[in-house]
């Protein structure tokens, strides 16, 4: 029974410790949230940005009809995200990214490493069925605050 008891101590006080420390980060720089959501969230030094399109932030209407140009959009809004906590690109630790076609990744991929540079974080890449108001392109990240 001791060894159930501890973890679950633990884990219940951990959690406790985390929810009270939960920041909700919000900017005007990058598009509202068109949902029930935060742009990102800070628990400790970590910030989990959500998901980003290729929505300008003032109209709130989308960006471009290739890949090329709404992917340097969502790279535009998550960098104000990130900017909103005084980061960068070069905090972020990993990405993953929702493709409406894996057939675009080589398009993606160019402006990708290019905002990123000699940065490299983790990265997962998905083909979505569907992706908010039917975009070609939604990427998320986390990042660490150093």
């Amino acid at each position: 029974m001791k060894k159930i008891f501890i973890p679950l101590f633990f884990l219940f006080f951990f959690s406790s410790f985390l929810n009270a420390q939960i920041k909700v980060v919000s900017t005007s720089d990058a598009p509202a949230a068109i949902g029930p959501y935060s742009q990102a969230v800070v628990t400790g030094n970590l910030v989990f940005c959500s998901g980003q399109i290729a929505l300008d932030p003032v109209t709130m209407q989308i960006v471009g009809e290739d890949i090329e140009t709404q992917t340097r959009q969502v790279f535009k809004n998550i960098k104000a995200v990130l900017k909103a906590e005084n980061l960068t690109l070069s905090n972020v630790v990993k990405c993953t990214v929702f493709m409406k076609n894996l057939d675009d990744f080589g398009k993606m991929n160019t402006v990708y490493a290019e905002e990123f540079g000699p940065h490299k974080p983790a990265r997962s890449t998905v083909q979505a069925a569907r992706i908010p108001r039917d975009v070609l392109i939604e990427i998320e990240c986390i990042a660490v605050k150093l």
